[in-house]
C-alpha cells in the first residue's frame, strides 16, 4: 500500500477553466481563474495511495481478499489482456471543500465555482503524478499501463465504490463514502489502472480515453464534443 505524498506545485488554469464550464467564455476575467488556482494550492492537502493486485481479465476479477468482481462491459474491454491491476485513490482533503462551501454561503458564487474547479483539477493532477511515479516501477517489471478508469465512467457503476475504497485502502488517506456512495472528501477519486505484459513487436490495442469513454455527452466540462 504505497502512500503518495508528492507536493502539488501548481494547479493548471486551463483545466480549471474547463472544469468550471468556461471553455467558450471568451471575456471571462482570467485573473479570477489564476487567483482560484493560487488559493487552491494554499488549501490543498494532497494525498494518494495505491495497491497492486493480480487480475483475471476473463472473469473481470481482482484477486483481493475477498475477490472483487468488476462489473461493466466497457471497463472489461479496457482491461482486456491485463493480468495485473493497480487500484488507487487520491484526495486534496477537506479544507478546500470547506472554503468552497463558505464562499458560496457568503454569496461569492463565481469564486466558489472557480475554487471548486481548481480543486477538481488538483486531484486529477495528483492522480497524474501517481501514474508517472508508478510507471517506471511497472516498466522495470515488464509491464505497460493502461490509462486510469474510475467508477462512473462508461458503464462502470458507482455502486462499486465501496469495493474500490476497500481494495485500494482509501481510508488510510482519509477517503470514505457517504450514504449515497459519494466520495468523502468530495474532491477525491478512486481509479483502476490495467497492467499488461509488454511484448516486443506487439502493438498495444487502443481504447477510448477520458471523456471519449464516458456516455455523459452533456457534461459542461467535457473536453470533446
Amino acid at each position: 500500500m504505497p502512500v503518495y505524498h508528492a507536493p502539488l506545485l501548481q494547479i493548471d488554469p486551463k483545466e480549471t477553466r474547463r472544469y468550471a464550464g468556461l471553455m467558450k467564455a471568451k471575456d471571462f476575467d482570467e485573473q479570477m481563474i489564476l487567483d482560484a488556482c493560487e488559493d487552491g494550492l494554499l488549501l490543498a492537502e494532497p494525498r494518494g495511495i495505491w495497491t497492486l493486485y493480480d487480475y483475471d481479465c476473463q472473469t473481470q476479477t481482482v484477486a483481493a481478499e475477498p475477490p472483487f468482481h468488476i462489473e461493466g462491459e466497457k471497463i472489461g474491454a479496457h482491461l482486456a489482456g491485463c493480468d495485473k491491476v493497480i487500484l488507487l485513490s487520491a484526495t486534496v482533503g477537506e479544507a478546500i471543500e470547506d472554503e468552497v462551501t463558505a464562499r458560496f454561503q457568503r454569496g461569492e458564487y463565481a469564486s466558489s465555482v472557480l475554487l471548486d474547479a481548481a480543486a477538481t483539477t488538483a486531484v486529477e493532477q495528483i492522480a497524474d503524478g501517481m501514474e508517472k511515479a508508478i510507471a517506471p516501477q511497472m516498466a522495470r517489471a515488464g509491464y505497460g499501463m493502461r490509462w486510469r478508469f474510475s467508477p462512473g465512467y462508461g458503464d462502470w457503476p458507482l455502486g462499486q465504490q465501496p469495493e474500490m475504497i476497500r481494495t485500494c485502502h482509501a481510508k488510510e488517506i482519509g477517503v470514505g463514502l457517504s450514504d449515497s456512495l459519494m466520495l468523502v472528501p468530495r474532491k477525491s477519486i478512486t481509479a483502476i489502472i490495467g497492467l499488461y505484459k509488454v511484448e516486443a513487436g506487439k502493438k498495444e490495442h487502443a481504447t477510448a480515453k477520458g471523456c471519449a469513454a464516458c456516455t455523459k455527452v452533456d457534461c459542461p466540462s467535457r473536453a470533446i464534443k
